[in-house]
């Protein structure tokens, strides 16, 4: 999902001043053990190998650095029963994915372990306050083979993402643990479609080639092309970012040409299934029938020479088969996120034209319970992890009555967007602060729920800081601007028109902007213009206002072409900061915080 950057934590980070050296628990993604093949071909005489060998490629995408796993709805995936009902089951958590991808190994003595992208970025505090390096330690430990980098991955820029690839220590906070150094990732992180400015060559590795007793499959990966309209500018500077299937079209030509005739490509942009069910048929009636969005015309323009695709971005859960360009069906898959689900899928590889036999590929979605013993090997990597977080990550915040939804909350207008979008105006209302007088919050940056049950031994109802972190991640600076109320009405348009058209992205308001959203018209028509007033007064188009928003918005970022037209900008304090300051001036353990009421936009459906 779009969202914002990570930046300007070094002071919030106050750990990494006591901090020592960092650490990758050596653990060298090993290709998986056992020689003897499983075939089902020709062959099977002495010193003959079968024709065919199924190779398992285990995927996952939109980890979002969430080790533990995901608190409240963020947390569950939706399963159809056999009655029609849908049951929500609790999903999650490297301990289970360790868990998950170690079983669905046994008896697979071929098996590969890929990622559609965003392993890291808007990330908990437990992986977030450390720049990441708990999840790259994880995925290690995990023995992951390759992924595709995502558009997270560019949240602090290319030089961190380098670093996580490479190793080092934080180039300003230095290493977090005495005596140990941050080893990198021991997989790829593949970026074909991403090069440099100034030189015209890719940033990272476009390819990789998995090889066993002969077998070999080659894996590209692709970012969205669109990823600097939702990364911040710092993020991407001297980055360009290209069409994804051109660029997979290219390199599966080169992989062809060196004789490597099965490729999978790990693309970080996806779909949107008809049902929110991970266990929805999306080929019905017909293949791929059951999908829209993005990943549809990109899959339906990838040459034939692809045998797979394992996508993501969407956090959505399918797999279908999309026609490739010959119309032969071809498999697609995304699963989920936060590590809730895997992907299994069986590629029967034919050792005579070294290709994938594409009739004979088979996919399904899994689910992460925590109903399956842990790994220990993670439990003791997040116990070491929260041990130097936990002077920060404890500290309570304020207090809440009840469940405040809001990356679970499916509605255009989440409990959690009002009360962060009402925290961002009385922060920036104060003229000496910047006047704001209305504020507006990308709902991609909301990435995650203000759940009541404690998450550790703070107690119900209380937030703590690492809770008000998971919220907001990003540590956003705030802009105050001057807008005219001309572009403020077409800023509320371009949430459902431009770019935003096929997948809106509604904002969340704060009190006191009402307006109507009527989702059985089309494009900019669905917001009403003549219903938008800001308390109660019809909006001026001649008129000055003073609108709050992040720096990631007031960039023009998601889509939003007229937030990035403000001037007179003033910066304030970051996001977080406001959001903690407004929980502690609202709520007390007598008297907490309760969900407002969603009444600012009127949904017509």
């Amino acid at each position: 999902m779009s969202a914002t950057p990570q930046k300007n934590r070094a002071t919030r980070r106050v750990l990494a001043a006591a901090a020592g050296l960092a650490t990758v628990g050596a653990l060298v993604a090993a290709m998986p053990a056992g020689a003897q093949d499983r075939g089902h071909g020709h062959g099977h005489g002495h010193g003959h190998k079968p024709r065919t060998v199924d190779v398992q490629l285990l995927s996952f995408n939109d980890l979002h650095g969430n080790l533990e796993p995901p608190a409240g709805s963020a947390g569950n995936v939706s399963e159809t029963q056999p009655d029609g009902t849908v049951k929500a089951i609790p999903a999650g958590g490297v301990e289970y994915l360790a868990t998950s991808l170690r079983t669905a190994r046994k008896g697979n003595p071929y098996s590969v372990t890929a990622a559609g992208g965003d392993m890291v970025g808007a990330s908990p505090l437990l992986s977030g306050l450390f720049h990441d390096e708990p999840t790259i330690e994880a995925l290690n430990g995990l023995d992951l083979d390759v992924t595709a980098v995502g558009n997270h991955e560019f949240d602090e820029g290319a030089a961190e993402l380098a670093r996580l690839q490479n190793g080092g220590c934080h180039p300003v906070e230095g290493c977090y643990e005495k005596g140990k150094k941050f080893k990198g990732a021991d997989f790829p992180y593949l970026a074909a479609n991403v090069t440099k400015e100034k030189t015209g060559r890719p940033l990272l590795k476009p390819y990789t080639v998995w090889k066993k007793n002969g077998v070999k499959i080659g894996f590209i990966g692709v970012t969205l092309e669109g990823t600097p309209d939702i990364v911040t500018a710092n993020g991407v500077k001297g980055l360009k970012f290209h069409d994804e299937v051109e660029t997979i079209n290219k390199y599966a030509r080169e992989l062809d040409r060196k004789g490597v005739k099965s490729i999978v490509a790990l693309i970080h942009e996806g779909g949107a299934p008809a049902s929110t069910s991970y266990n929805y048929d999306c080929d019905s009636p017909g293949a791929g029938d059951g999908i829209s969005g993005p990943i549809v015309d990109i899959a339906k323009g990838i040459t034939p020479k692809v045998d797979a695709l394992v996508t993501g971005h969407t956090h959505q859960a399918y797999v279908c088969t999309v026609p490739d360009p010959s119309g032969k069906p071809r498999m697609v898959t995304s699963a989920s996120s936060f590590g809730k689900l895997y992907t299994d899928t069986t590629l029967t590889y034919d050792r005579r034209t070294k290709d994938i036999v594409r009739t004979s590929v088979k996919s399904a979605n899994h689910v992460v319970t925590r109903d399956q013993a842990k790994a220990t090997d993670m439990t003791r990597l997040i116990d070491r992890w929260n041990k130097l977080a936990a002077p920060i990550a404890s500290k309570p915040q304020g207090w809440i009555s009840a469940d405040i939804n809001g990356r679970g909350s499916t509605a255009p207008e989440k409990p959690l967007g009002n009360v962060i979008a009402d925290a961002q105006l009385e922060g920036l209302a104060p003229a000496d602060k910047g006047g704001a007088e209305v504020a507006f919050m990308n709902p991609g940056g909301i990435r995650a729920d203000l759940v009541h049950k404690a998450s550790g031994s703070e107690g119900d109802g209380v937030v703590t800081y690492g809770e008000a972190f998971t919220v907001q991640p990003f540590t956003n600076m705030m802009n105050v601007v001057d807008l005219t109320g001309a572009q403020l009405v077409t800023a509320l348009q371009q949430q459902v028109s431009g770019s935003n058209q096929a997948s809106p992205k509604i904002l969340q308001v704060s009190k006191g902007l009402t307006y109507t959203l009527d989702l059985t018209k089309s494009g900019a028509d669905r917001v009403v213009a003549d219903t938008i007033k800001l308390n109660g007064e019809a909006i001026d188009p001649a008129r000055t206002y003073r609108v709050a928003m992040n720096e990631f918005l007031a960039g023009g970022g998601d889509g939003f072409a007229a937030l990035g037209e403000g001037t007179n900008k003033l910066v304030g304090a970051s996001d977080l900061d406001l959001f903690n300051a407004y929980l502690a001036a609202h709520s007390t353990a007598a008297a907490p915080l309760a969900p407002p009421a969603t009444d600012r936009i009127t949904v017509i459906q």
